[in-house]
């Protein structure tokens, strides 16, 4: 399957939750990633974020997702490392394992954005069922356009790769009430709630490098 080169420009939409979670309750890192990173703890519990996401026409692929990450360190550098993730593009997934280990998965993913202060809605869906739902609410807008940059960690093959994405979105406060099914793959989020949400708006980001510049 044809994929497009790296960087991918991509432009959407963004719902971000950060989440406190015990470190034992964790799912565990990418065969041989372990070695090479490990979660960032605050109390004993670790920072995991979540994110539904609507990529749209524009940018080199168009699409929707939901993904967990944990915030982890390499030394004192610290990095995010995405444990799991479902798309509703096969081009995507293909492009995302191949060019970056990430985990990339196949699912129905409906996301209807909050309107005049209601509730907009969010899920995904495998053959097994709903796995995930949120709901989604916007709330007050940040001024003027914020840069987001990090690395994302990832077990490529046989060696770690680290790919940079940098960001540049409109913020706004927001909020998500999130059911996790206790028994689907993400059920370590089942009965938690985030400590904070925020809506990425008009986002335009890249991820990844050009052929010279990787590492």
């Amino acid at each position: 399957m044809t994929y497009p080169p790296e960087p991918w420009v991509l432009r959407g939409q963004m719902y971000v939750s950060l989440w406190l979670v015990p470190r034992a309750a964790l799912p565990p890192l990418s065969d041989g990633l372990a070695r090479d990173v490990r979660p960032v703890t605050i109390g004993g519990r670790a920072v995991v974020g979540t994110a539904w996401v609507g990529y749209e026409p524009g940018g080199v692929l168009h699409y929707r997702e939901v993904l967990a990450a944990i915030l982890v360190r390499a030394g004192l550098r610290p990095r995010v490392s995405i444990t799991h993730i479902w798309v509703d593009d096969p081009v995507s997934r293909e492009g995302g394992r191949a060019l970056w280990g990430i985990p990339k998965e196949l699912a129905d993913i409906a996301l209807t954005a909050p309107t005049d202060g209601a509730w907009g809605t969010a899920t995904a869906r495998t053959t097994a069922g709903v796995f995930v739902r949120a709901l989604l609410r916007s709330g007050r807008r940040l001024p003027g356009r914020w840069p987001v940059r990090f690395t994302v960690t990832q077990r490529l093959d046989t060696r770690t790769r680290n790919t940079p994405v940098r960001c540049h979105a409109r913020l706004a406060t927001a909020a998500a009430a999130w059911e996790v099914e206790p028994t689907g793959p993400l059920a370590y989020l089942a009965g938690r709630r985030p400590l904070l949400t925020v809506r990425l708006r008009d986002v335009r980001l890249v991820f990844g490098t050009g052929p010279s510049s990787r590492s």
